[in-house]
């Protein structure tokens, strides 16, 4: 390859370079209001790159070694920024990160580049969760969902698992027993009536023994399968009366 074609080429590389460059400006200044303000300092830097591919490549330039000491130098502003990036990470004390993920973004500790104690992470679909991770995964926190709906409590293998509490969007709520997303355990369904269940749950219904406190001051108390009443029940009324119901 000739000289002037070896130079056409590296032209043609500083510029697309360049490219990348204003890419990765684009992403710091859309997260730098969750990252250390440090981060202008990384913007400066790579604007100065910028800077001097433009000029550079708009030389006339006449041989092989002056193109060596351009890319030389925009090699040391390279390892320049590293260091400056590598030194923001040593000294954040309270050692926030922001990590970009395909599913969204993620602002809190890291541990071996994994989310792992206290963030927050920002999700595509517009839900958001507030809390602590473990290896990557949610552990224990507040999960908001695009629907509106809220999660509050344990997870394990980012799924809800342990004690929770859930607030549907048409105002109804579950306290209780989690397993796998699904109420399972012992727990208390608050009904939008007033109503609320206080017992079993197996795979996310009503099943098991429980009892029902109606708004108006009445129990039943009895057996459930798959979210419905079977078996005999007993049924307190608020004055006193006492009924059996066979389901």
């Amino acid at each position: 390859m000739d000289d002037q074609n070896f130079l056409v080429k590296n032209n043609e590389l500083l510029l697309k370079n360049n490219e990348i460059l204003f890419n990765i400006i684009n992403i710091i200044q859309n997260i730098i209001d969750d990252i250390d303000t440090k981060a202008d300092i990384i913007i400066t830097q790579l604007k100065n790159i910028i800077i001097l591919m433009n000029n550079k490549s708009k030389q006339n330039l006449k041989n092989n070694e002056d193109l060596k000491k351009i890319n030389e130098n925009i090699n040391n502003k390279f390892q320049n920024l590293e260091n400056i990036i590598t030194n923001i990470n040593k000294n954040n004390d309270n050692g926030i990160r922001t990590k970009i993920y395909d599913f969204g973004k993620y602002v809190g500790q890291l541990k071996n580049d994994k989310r792992h104690g206290e963030g927050i992470q920002y999700y595509n679909n517009g839900g958001k969760f507030e809390g602590f991770f473990r290896d990557d995964k949610t552990e224990k926190g507040i999960m908001y969902y695009k629907n509106g709906e809220i999660y509050e409590g344990e997870f394990k293998n980012g799924l809800r698992n342990g004690k929770g509490i859930y607030y549907y969007y048409d105002g109804e709520r579950y306290e209780g027993n989690w397993k796998n997303h699904n109420r399972e355990g012992k727990g208390i369904y608050y009904y939008k009536n007033g109503d609320r269940y206080e017992g079993d749950f197996y795979n996310d219904k009503n099943e098991g023994k429980g009892i029902i406190y109606f708004n108006n001051g009445d129990r039943e108390m009895g057996d459930y399968l798959n979210d419905k009443k079977v078996g005999k029940h007993v049924k307190l009324t608020i004055g006193g009366n006492i009924e059996t119901i066979n389901y």
